[in-house]
């Protein structure tokens, strides 16, 4: 009955992580009578570039700061996982549950590039252009599992592996590009 009504029960907390994560949009008219929008990134934006100008001029990552936004990508990763049809186990705003997210706390002198923040985002354009197509496949696969586990109470193996893998690798650019945490390039890879 849960999986039935997935779409329904997510709205709450999916509220929630909209709420922390979303930008805000103000538009105004000019003095010409056009209309001009502009839009916040909200603060997964805010956290990306006051992490880009703490490693780029004070060579800093505050453990505090890592902390903060690991338990961002943590929450999120369990709205994701819960949504996908992952797990059954509502998404908790404090505890880590069944999905587990590890990312080691970096040391910005020894293992970041002051520089590299600066392209990361670019060089991980392939990585989203090839997610996107595998993000779109991965909606029609959690869409026939639903089915599947409506009717057979099962998810095919096949099928959560794979989108287990589209989201392990969504993880690794996220970490790369936007957490900034490492200056490893990730692997095209679902595993």
């Amino acid at each position: 009955m849960k999986t039935l009504l997935r779409v329904v029960l997510i709205i709450p907390i999916a509220i929630i992580y909209g709420v922390l994560t979303a930008g805000a949009t103000q538009t105004v008219i000019d003095q010409s009578g056009e209309a001009v929008s502009t839009t916040s990134g909200g603060i997964v934006s805010c956290l990306f570039l006051s992490t880009l100008l703490m490693i780029l001029f004070r060579r800093r990552y505050p453990r505090w700061w890592f902390d903060f936004a690991l338990e961002l990508t943590r929450f999120g990763a369990r709205v994701c996982a819960y949504f996908v049809l992952l797990t059954d186990e509502y998404p908790s705003t404090v505890e880590e549950q069944e999905v587990h997210l590890e990312i080691d706390y970096p040391d910005v002198e020894r293992d970041l590039n002051r520089w590299l923040p600066l392209v990361k985002w670019l060089l991980a354009l392939p990585h989203i252009l090839v997610l996107f197509f595998l993000s779109v496949a991965a909606f029609f696969a959690v869409l026939i599992s639903w089915f599947a586990i409506v009717f057979t109470g099962r998810y095919p193996r096949g099928l959560f592996d794979f989108v287990v893998g589209v989201g392990r690798w969504w993880l690794r650019v996220q970490a790369y590009a936007i957490l900034l945490v490492t200056d490893r390039y990730p692997p095209f890879s679902l595993r």
